[in-house]
């Protein structure tokens, strides 16, 4: 339907306050009638209709303060028909009275910093849009009828955005928070897998190439403080271990991984892995990983960014394994490779570093 908003009231002034309505929701009117009568901070200015047409609802009332540009009324009609304004000068009761009044200067607007104005809420009230979706547009912040009209357009076309809730919500907020604060710096390379037992525990592997690194580079087991510019180098290494759930990704922690049998290792993944399928995990068995595996290429992918979240200081992704052509005795066979990267936060990690860390973890896989 279209929208009639408040018109250039000239002189500078952006703002005048509802004085009267002198129709109301359903009234017909003709071009010029009086719709309302405005105060400025030069005069009271009646504002006459600019269309024939059905008054279908009234968005400010007596006592708002209302901005140029901002919505006064929609006149019954076509949703896709956009807004209406005045055209032509609009006349002053006072200016008709004495044609000498004048204003110096003009009106601060005193529209709310990053807030809305009446008008604003009861037309997004109206169009069924939530004002806490918009981000505004306009001065300060603050909140248009553009803004209202393009969400509106949104959710005509494209439905409801429904907003994210339990872990995917708890994820976004720590994915944003990691990406304000680290500096990210990724390695990529592959290796050789080829001579890897049918049965080989991938997981179990790369957890003890993860240790294998850890041992050649121990900063890469670390917690690095970025208020205080401060890291801390973890004896004990606990590996966050990313787990696919239809609820969402969670990040278990598997404790002290150095010093663990494999059977022991397995056994705890397992149980991890069960108590967060089955969201019955203790809120401490997702706390304090000194880093973390992203074991990605289980479902698809070669190559990622994972994001490190502090205070750790990096993370271990490993990809789908794939097959190139190798040579071994003068024959050519069908080799094996995993490709693996590392993520790591360049403030608190050199590239030197986080080079010797990969190097001495591909050198484990390679065994």
């Amino acid at each position: 339907m279209p929208y009639f908003t408040l018109p250039d009231l000239g002189e500078g002034l952006q703002e005048a306050e509802v004085v009267e309505w002198h129709v109301k929701e359903g009234d017909t009117v003709k071009v010029d009638d009086l719709l309302l009568s405005v105060e400025t901070a030069k005069a009271i200015v009646d504002i006459p209709a600019p269309q024939d047409g059905t008054i279908a609802t009234l968005f400010v009332a007596n006592g708002d303060l209302v901005h140029t540009g901002e919505p006064l009324l929609a006149f019954a009609g076509d949703e896709g028909s956009g807004s209406q304004t005045v055209v032509g000068n609009l006349q002053s009761r006072e200016d008709a009275e004495n044609p000498d009044s004048f204003v110096i200067g003009a009106v601060p607007d005193s529209r709310p910093s990053g807030g809305t104005t009446p008008a604003i809420r009861a037309l997004a009230h109206h169009l069924g849009v939530n004002l806490d979706q918009i981000k505004g547009s306009g001065p300060a912040g603050s909140i248009t009828l553009e803004d209202v009209q393009q969400q509106a357009n949104l959710k005509h076309s494209h439905g409801d955005s429904t907003p994210l809730r339990g872990v995917a919500r708890t994820m976004a907020k720590t994915m944003a928070s990691a990406g304000q604060q680290v500096v990210p710096v990724s390695l990529f390379d592959q290796v050789s897998v080829s001579h890897w037992p049918q049965d080989t525990d991938i997981t179990l592997r790369l957890i003890r190439a993860i240790v294998a690194g850890c041992r050649a580079e121990p900063v890469a087991n670390a917690w690095f403080d970025g208020e205080h510019l401060s890291m801390r180098v973890v004896e004990k290494v606990d590996l966050g271990i990313a787990v696919d759930t239809p609820d969402g990704l969670f990040v278990p922690v598997l404790r002290d991984v150095a010093n663990r049998e494999p059977a022991d290792l397995r056994e705890g993944l397992n149980h991890l892995r069960r108590d967060v399928e089955q969201r019955k995990i203790p809120a401490k068995e997702l706390q304090g990983a000194t880093l973390t595996l992203s074991n990605f290429g289980t479902l698809a992918g070669r190559y990622a960014t994972p994001v490190v979240v502090p205070p750790q200081v990096a993370i271990v992704g490993a990809g789908k394994r794939f097959i190139q052509p190798g040579i071994h005795d003068g024959k050519l066979f069908e080799d094996v490779q995993l490709p693996v990267s590392v993520t790591f936060d360049h403030r608190a990690l050199n590239g030197g570093q986080a080079a010797r860390f990969l190097a001495a973890l591909l050198a484990d896989l390679a065994l």
